[in-house]
């Protein structure tokens, strides 16, 4: 039941995002980069620590072709960085062959809702895989998730505009609770929670960063810096 509201959480920010106009201005809300801080901060201060945790699961698991690759856990959260950098560069590409006012082509945003989808539900998967009787590592999860969804979906609406808005949102909301029901039903091995965690891991850093360095973004960085301190704080004193 706590992963269930858990999900209907990371679920009802889809829902809100959108109607935040003020995240959409640029300088870019003092809020989005408090929140891309708070995510930053919990891959750092709490999921890299799982892949520590999961380096020893992989090296001690009986998969053949793990054990012929010596930091696997840290590979697999350097494709989840390196397949969303690929994605971003084709998604630039396309935005800047795009004539200004122009709508996204629509091979283009179910590429990119596609992918954004598949994330989603890996998440919610793994929201289904935790300890519910950790309720506060639940709740840690739960927040830097949810303000991670807030960011993206900001991201994805300057992309694609009134497709996301009418769609894309909907598809993403309705994947986290598809990834939960899966996780809910199909229970992940140990090992298997440690290559999705670590897939996660790599592609938060890279979704959040890629939305804090351009210039164009006038981001904060004193907002960023507070958010990460902060919630690292709190880990912390877990």
């Amino acid at each position: 039941m706590l992963t269930l509201i858990a999900a209907l959480v990371l679920t009802a920010t889809h829902m809100l995002a959108g109607r935040l106009s003020k995240l959409h201005q640029l300088p870019r809300s003092r809020w989005l980069s408090a929140a891309g801080g708070v995510a930053v901060a919990y891959v750092f201060v709490h999921l890299l620590p799982e892949l520590a945790d999961g380096q020893r699961v992989m090296e001690d698991s009986g998969f053949h072709p793990l054990r012929y690759l010596e930091h696997h856990a840290y590979l697999l959260a350097l494709v989840g960085l390196v397949c969303f950098y690929g994605l971003e560069r084709l998604i630039k590409q396309h935005r800047d062959e795009r004539p200004e006012g122009a709508p996204s082509h629509a091979g283009v945003f179910w590429l990119h809702i596609g992918a954004f989808a598949g994330y989603n539900a890996l998440i919610g998967h793994i929201l289904a895989n935790r300890d519910s009787g950790q309720a506060l590592e639940l709740v840690w999860y739960t927040v830097a998730m949810s303000l991670h969804f807030m960011v993206n979906d900001v991201a994805l609406q300057h992309d694609h505009q009134d497709l996301f808005a009418r769609r894309g949102r909907w598809i993403l909301a309705g994947a986290t609770l598809i990834g939960w029901a899966f996780g809910s039903i199909i229970e992940l091995s140990e090992l298997g929670v440690s290559a999705v965690t670590a897939f996660i891991a790599g592609a938060i850093i890279l979704n959040v960063l890629k939305e804090e360095l351009p210039t164009e973004r006038n981001s904060r960085f004193g907002a960023f810096l507070l958010g990460s301190l902060g919630y690292s704080f709190l880990l912390l004193l877990m």
